[in-house]
């Protein structure tokens, strides 16, 4: 058989891998598919500690009570539909708030629904572990330009 270089996948097409599979649970795709994205990121020549520590947590299985959060938050991100969040802030304090969720990301070691929050009327980071519940609703969520509203990204200096 030939070799066949393929190229590299780009910071959307792993952050969607990786979303896939963190609510895959441990089967033995899910386990040979995390091993593959892995062997991706080995690939890249990346020395930094905050991306090693980001790229753990995207191959790494989601508990099975925030994996099913998490197959409605994609369905929705994917499906365009506002979601309902039961969101429990850093200050322990439950709130309910109708967001409509436009990526997941990761950073260091949480996951992130990252939507426009209809209560806030902005865009807001919620982290995947302080989502108590998650209800799809049938209202049609705004397009929105996932580039523009992702966090964390380093700037670049002027």
């Amino acid at each position: 058989m030939a070799n066949v270089t393929t190229p590299l996948l780009t910071t959307a097409e792993i952050a969607a891998l990786a979303l896939s599979l963190a609510h895959l649970g441990e089967g033995p795709q899910a386990v040979t598919a995390r091993r593959g994205l892995r062997s991706v990121f080995e690939q890249l020549d990346l020395d930094d500690e905050v991306i090693a520590e980001t790229l753990d947590t995207l191959t790494t299985p989601l508990p099975p009570d925030l994996a099913r959060r998490a197959r409605t938050i994609a369905g929705a991100v994917t499906g365009r539909q506002v979601v309902r969040l039961h969101y429990r802030d850093a200050g322990g304090r439950v709130t309910s708030r109708d967001v409509e969720p436009v990526t997941c990301l990761v950073h260091r070691d949480h996951w992130y629904l990252v939507g426009w929050c209809r209560s806030a009327a902005g865009i807001r980071a919620f982290r995947f572990d302080r989502i108590v519940a998650v209800e799809p609703t049938l209202v049609p969520a705004r397009p929105h330009r996932a580039e523009r509203y992702l966090p964390f990204q380093r700037r670049k200096a002027a």
